[in-house]
């Protein structure tokens, strides 16, 4: 024979064959393929969302600011900090902010409010959004108040009403929808109110212990470099107790925020994506099983192992392909609805866009996430023997060990690198694969062990249908493995958003208990303190707690001023140490919240002794600071040597006034001090009473209502669960279509199944029963596995994270796992009935022909 005559067969042949052998195959396929459709567009809704939201953070960042760039302080400004102001070319608006009650005479209401006194042309960029519109321009020139659109009306107020704020009485000239940069929700606690800055003074708010911010407005020219006007002057101001924000550094602060909630979620998207991953593992499993003649029969023509498995890969990744390019454009479409169900929780209107870098990310994602879990089954075609295209033998294929592993780390590199690039933390990376290593391993170990039980302990004495639907779980071509993962994966997701939020709101929570207050007024002087708890008392109300707070700085650590530690680039102590205006108490024992972790507890101090003090264990850690360091504070411009003796443990979760710092009795009685007090009101009337009687007697008191703090959490947590709920929905939705794709792939077996029994003379019914008896325990071990390791895994969290009691949700165990049950019956019967209602003899023509 001549060398010519003998040739190859090159790619083209290998994309044919791929093409011919899968267009018979195509409908086994295709709803794997929409178990990668899913979980590509929950990645892609997620990651496009995020980089949209960033962009957008980035564009309006002067409008979420108001202006180029800010400088704040908590103190008036000193000489220095006047002085740089000055050669930027002096502020174009100043502003006075603090939290204050705020009463309105018309019919009584009083509310905590934001009050915000501005002077000047602020916003510089942006606009303040009021009804009349025309009241944002003349507000100031007035003398009038802009007070939250919501306030007005919950309280029933319009415009020509007044507030008194403090001393202050002043008109409402108009309703505020909208402050740049503020969002709905946060500020539901305290709305706020503008008014003119001449009268802030005025209403006598601003006291001892008064926790104001001190904000100066400015605008750039042209072209000013931001990062370098912040690298080069926050340093200086930072030493005068000032700060410098630009608009660019502010919304960086703030899409870093956002981004956090988003690698979360795409966290959540990624397991859906996994659990896709599995249903097409197992799809090319029982594939590859009835592809196992075509396989020996192409060897027996010549073609080599390497030919007959690129076949196969080729149809894969061209199957991934697809379901890539489909999820991306599917996951574009999806982002749109987010906007939506973040309604309040964005600081900005985001405009949608398309990212190339996603779409190419989410397409490739398709390719490699098919590919990689394909290979174990897939590996399997390279060990067929030709034998099996010439006679019936059940050969064990021999997989080549070194071949597996080499997948399997394959997989999980590409994991952890993927989880990797959400995170960008390889400690919460590796954590995160570990958690999907252990749920997985632990289902699929229920799953196994769950049909060996079977096999063991089989109940030979139930009756048929009974029998047989049991029989079904650990037969050849069984889908238990499967399904267990995939119902118990997404079932785990959705009960664990439930049990956390229990958890959340459980330490939000204010506590029954007759000593645990409801309501904390603040700002109280030392002057009003008998007055005030006559006025509480007298209202057959009890005084919890008086506690004196001081204010104070960190003058000096371990020997090292504050300023020498900044200039330290080496330093490793954290810069809210350094910065941070401490509100400080002194007292002659710890609080429930508070344990000793080292050193002593000191009661009083003695006489020469140097003053000791209990510092918090995360200040420690921060101050870098040990039990016996060295700490000088500077209380209000006295010096005040310090050291440190005993290190606590705080439980900053609870609802009570915790502190970082902390004396004894004897050092701080004649500082310059103000005092906080709790009570406990029953009811909203009685509540709302009191208020207004403190509003009147004490215009200085800021009063915080606990349960409307809570309110803003569950409704904080509620927007938070919808977007979990959405994207765990994905999880379900892949589990179901991983539950459709395994059915229609044995489909076959199942008519064969249907024919051997109604042969042996078994009724439709039967076989009904019997599916449906399949499906149900399926779904009560997927879905109850789901829920119990939830459980566990949220009753450890308790345990070891928040140190608190948990009580779980029922919605698990009376909704979603009888839900999940009824869904897994409803869709394996749906697709079972047309196998049930085949003829036998249809099925044995085919099996002759």
């Amino acid at each position: 024979m001549s060398k010519h005559n003998t040739t190859r067969p090159g790619l083209s042949w290998l994309f044919k064959m791929a093409w011919r052998d899968g267009k018979a195959s195509g409908k086994k396929l295709t709803l794997f393929m929409a178990s990668i459709v899913l979980g590509i567009a929950a990645v892609v809704s997620i990651q496009s969302f995020g980089e949209n939201l960033k962009d957008n953070i980035s564009l309006q960042s002067k409008a979420l600011m108001g202006a180029d760039f800010k400088i704040d302080s908590d103190d008036p400004p000193n000489e220095r900090v006047l002085q740089i102001m000055d050669s930027l070319g002096g502020a174009k608006a100043r502003e006075i902010k603090f939290a204050s009650m705020a009463a309105f005479p018309q019919n009584e209401a009083t509310k905590l409010m934001q009050v915000r006194g501005i002077e000047g042309g602020f916003p510089f960029y942006g606009e303040l959004e009021t009804k009349p519109t025309k009241a944002a321009n003349t507000y100031q020139k007035d003398g009038g108040a802009l007070v939250d659109a919501t306030v007005m009306l919950q309280l029933g107020i319009q415009a020509g009403d007044s507030i008194k704020i403090g001393k202050v009485t002043l008109p409402i000239t108009g309703a505020l929808n909208s402050v740049p940069g503020s969002t709905a929700i946060f500020s539901s606690v305290a709305p706020p109110v503008l008014i003119p800055y001449r009268f802030i003074e005025e209403s006598g708010l601003v006291q001892t212990g008064s926790r104001i911010d001190y904000e100066f407005y400015f605008t750039a020219d042209p072209g000013m470099d931001m990062e370098k006007l912040d690298k080069n002057l926050d340093p200086i101001l930072d030493a005068e107790e000032a700060d410098l924000d630009t608009h660019t550094s502010t919304s960086d602060r703030l899409g870093r925020r956002y981004e956090n909630f988003g690698k979360f979620l795409n966290l959540v998207a990624f397991i859906a994506l996994l659990l896709g991953c599995v249903g097409i593992a197992s799809a090319i499993h029982i594939y590859i099983k009835e592809k196992l003649r075509a396989v020996a029969v192409l060897k027996c023509l010549g073609a080599s192992k390497q030919q007959t498995f690129l076949i196969y890969l080729i149809q894969v990744a061209v199957m991934g392909l697809i379901g890539g390019i489909i999820g991306t454009a599917l996951g574009l479409v999806l982002q749109q609805l987010f906007p939506y169900l973040l309604e309040g929780l964005l600081p900005v209107d985001v405009q949608i866009s398309f990212s190339l870098q996603v779409i190419v990310m989410g397409i490739l994602l398709g390719i490699l996430m098919s590919v990689l879990f394909a290979l174990y089954p897939l590996i399997g075609t390279l060990y067929i023997s030709p034998l099996q295209a010439l006679r019936v033998v059940k050969e064990k294929s021999t997989k080549s060990r070194k071949a597996i592993i080499l997948v399997s780390v394959g997989i999980f590199l590409f994991i952890f690198l993927f989880s990797l690039w959400l995170l960008e933390d390889w400690k919460y990376s590796l954590a995160f694969v570990g958690g999907i290593l252990v749920t997985f391993s632990i289902l699929a170990g229920i799953a196994y062990l769950f049909m060996r039980a079977i096999r063991k302990y089989f109940p030979h004495n139930w009756g048929f249908v009974a029998r047989q639907s049991l029989l079904n779980l650990f037969r050849p071509q069984n889908q238990t493995l499967t399904l267990v993962l995939a119902i118990g994966v997404g079932t785990f997701l959705i009960s664990t958003l439930y049990f956390s939020k229990d958890l959340l709101l459980a330490q939000a929570s204010i506590e029954s208990e007759t000593d645990s207050p409801n309501m904390i007024l603040l700002d109280v002087q030392s002057n009003q303190r008998e007055a005030l708890a006559k006025t509480i008392k007298t209202n057959e109300l009890p005084v919890l707690s008086d506690i004196p707070i001081v204010t104070m700085r960190v003058q000096n650590i371990a020997g090292k001023s504050v300023n020498e530690i900044r200039k330290d680039s080496t330093s490793q102590v954290n810069g809210w140490v350094l910065n941070h205006e401490f509100r400080t108490t002194y007292r002659d024992s710890l609080i429930d919240s508070e344990t000793i972790k080292s050193g002593s507890w000191t009661t009083k101090v003695m006489e020469n002794d140097l003053v000791p003090v209990s510092i918090s264990e995360n200040f420690a850690e921060d101050a870098k600071v040990k039990v016996g360091d060295k700490l000088v504070f500077n209380v209000q411009g006295v010096l005040l040597d310090a050291e440190v003796r005993s290190i606590r443990t705080v439980d900053w979760s609870r609802m009570q006034l915790n502190f970082s710092l902390v004396f004894p009795e004897g050092v701080l009685e004649k500082a310059p001090q103000f005092h906080v007090f709790t009570t406990k009101v029953a009811g909203e009337e009685k509540s709302a009473s009191l208020q207004q009687e403190l509003v009147k007697k004490f215009p200085n008191v800021s009063i915080i209502d606990l349960r409307q703090v809570l309110n803003v959490i569950e409704m904080l947590l509620g927007r938070i669960s919808w977007i979990i709920n959405f994207m765990a929905f994905f999880s379900i939705l892949t589990g179901i279509i991983v539950l459709l794709g395994a059915i229609r792939t044995s489909k076959y077996q199942r008519i064969r199944e249907s024919v051997l029994l109604r042969t042996l003379g078994a009724k439709g019914r039967q076989i009904i029963n019997i599916t449906a008896l399949e499906y149900i325990y399926l779904g009560v071990l997927g879905g109850l596995s789901g829920v119990v390791l939830s459980l566990i895994s949220s009753q450890l969290l308790a345990w070891l994270v928040f140190e608190s009691p948990f009580t779980p949700s029922l919605i698990p165990f009376l909704i979603i796992f009888p839900g999940i049950v009824l869904l897994v019956l409803v869709i394996g019967l749906s697709n079972s009935l047309s196998v049930i209602r085949k003829p036998p003899l249809e099925v044995l023509r085919k099996e002759v022909t």
